[in-house]
């Protein structure tokens, strides 16, 4: 299948999930555009993209940014830290590895949302510096974040514009010192902006898209199906990635996504009889 009309079909997909979640678009697109394209022809790409959807996310939920100003306030403080580190450390590894970094890193967090885990985290203040450090880190090496940080904030309980507020913030800062970084180690390129040209319609369309789509949809079954698209293509590069790099010599390297997906199977199974059950309840 031709790379640019996948890319283009999978931005248009995250950049809906995004509009109507507030995150999304990163941790959907790059499993997909990862079997096409290295994270260092994609992420300078990626990352001046997301400068402005962050910003739209931050501008449509302004209102709240006074009550989750302070809970954040720490995390943004450690992200250039981490940002610079994961800038250098793609621009000198090989990327082969980088992309196997990249699943294995997004495969657990993807499972643990589904898993409907919460956790409320009792000394927030004294996780928050840290955590922002490896979401900058992170977000430098693969552009996504959207998953530890939607985590984090679940289990803190936030609702959902304060959660969008706190995802705003801190995905602004990242993406916006992480594009600095990218040109300072000099990142960009002619593939940027090819990339950059390809992407940039279909976020422009798929955002309102979404936004329109979200106010019909069960958010929390929206999530849940995007997670289980997620697993599908996490695993698959991840299965094709150990095969590449010779971690794994054989077709048994799909055992690794075979794996991921009877989890995942049974967690959406999980899911979808609590929401049979509790349908059932309130209307006994």
């Amino acid at each position: 299948m031709d790379a640019t009309v996948v890319l283009v079909g999978i931005t248009l997909f995250a950049a809906a999930v995004n509009g109507g979640l507030g995150y999304g678009f990163s941790s959907l697109t790059m499993p997909v555009a990862l079997v096409f394209y290295t994270n260092r022809l994609l992420n300078p790409a990626m990352v001046l993209i997301e400068v402005f959807v962050n910003i739209y996310v931050l501008i449509m939920n302004r209102q709240s940014l006074p009550s989750v100003w302070k809970k954040v306030r720490p995390v943004v403080i450690g992200l250039p830290v981490g940002v610079l580190l994961g800038g250098y450390l793609l621009s000198s590894i090989q990327p082969g590895w980088i992309k196997l970094f990249t699943y294995l890193a997004l495969l657990p967090l993807i499972l643990i949302q589904a898993a409907g885990v919460r956790r409320p985290i009792r000394n927030q203040e004294g996780v928050s510096l840290p955590l922002g450090m490896g979401i900058g880190f992170l977000y430098a090496v693969t552009t996504i974040s959207g998953p530890p940080l939607a985590l984090f904030f679940n289990n803190q309980g936030l609702v959902k514009k304060d959660f969008r507020a706190a995802l705003g913030v801190i995905r602004t800062a990242e993406s916006s010192f992480t594009a600095v970084v990218y040109a300072y180690l000099g990142l960009y390129s002619t593939e940027t902006v090819s990339i950059l040209q390809t992407i940039l319609p279909s976020v422009l369309v798929g955002i309102p898209i979404g936004v329109f789509l979200l106010q019909r949809l069960n958010a929390e079954t929206f999530r849940r199906i995007c997670m289980t698209f997620d697993v599908w293509v996490v695993g698959f590069g991840l299965s094709r990635v150990l095969m590449e790099l010779r971690i794994i010599e054989s077709i048994l390297a799909y055992g690794v996504m075979g794996s991921a997906l009877v989890l995942d199977g049974y967690l959406l199974y999980v899911y979808f009889t609590r929401q049979r059950l509790t349908a059932a309840s309130l209307k006994a």
